[in-house]
């Protein structure tokens, strides 16, 4: 049988989680609004640095015409930001 005071507390230590937890990673930020493109892309990715460059390498090749290359993600790492 479980009381409501375990489920309180259980509920309790999870949010006290969620709210301390570190936030090590700064989250990052795509934009393709900032290059010039035929199709004038608004496309804005963010997550973590990891996420957005396989997002936005992949956006590249599908919407654009790039070549999956370790150019390609390193031009794109670089032009990462840092979320506001």
């Amino acid at each position: 049988m479980v009381y409501s005071s375990d489920v309180e507390h259980s509920l309790d230590r999870k949010l006290l989680v969620l709210i301390f937890k570190p936030m090590n990673t700064m989250r990052k930020v795509a934009d393709c609004r900032l290059f010039p493109s035929e199709n004038n892309c608004t496309l804005t990715i963010a997550g973590s640095e990891e996420e957005v460059l396989d997002a936005a390498t992949a956006h590249a090749i599908a919407s654009h015409g790039h070549a999956d290359t370790p150019e390609l993600r390193e031009e794109i790492r670089r032009t990462l930001q840092d979320e506001e």
